[in-house]
This record gives C-alpha cells, structure tokens and sequence, in this order.
C-alpha cells in the first residue's frame, strides 16, 4: 500500500446499537444515530430532506426484510 512511510494510522470503531423492530418502533438510539448522520449528510449536501430520506431507506429495507423472511417460510413441495 502506498502512502507515507512510517505513518501510524488509527481506526476508531465504537458499537452503536441500532434498533427496528418490524411493528415500526424505533429505539431512541437509533433514532438518535439516525438524525445524526441525517444532519451529517445535510452539512455536504446542503439538502435539508436527507433525514427524512434516511428514515425512508431503512423503513423500505426493513419491509424488504420481511418480505424476504416471509417468503422463505413457504412450503414448496
């Protein structure tokens, strides 16, 4: 990998749990994290809508979710 030699490079991880149940509760963290990073992408974006798009994409991925769990408990014969 290229770069400059003898750099240090430091990964910070930190675990945020993230919540949806499939009834549409949301726990206060996620929502939390969800507004967070909504604002974040506002700052680049300068589109004061991309948290409502956020919460869309995860409430459509959740659904997909779902629709891929129900359809895997058919029966085939």
């Amino acid at each position: 990998m290229g770069g400059v030699p003898g750099a240090i490079i430091i990964i910070i991880i930190i675990f945020y749990p993230f919540a949806i149940e499939t009834a549409g509760t949301w726990l206060e963290m996620a929502i939390e994290l969800t507004q967070e990073i909504g604002r974040r992408i506002t700052t680049i974006t300068e589109d004061t809508r991309e948290t409502t798009f956020l919460f869309q994409r995860f409430s459509v991925a959740l659904q997909r979710g779902n629709a891929v769990f129900f359809h895997n408990t058919m029966v085939t014969e």
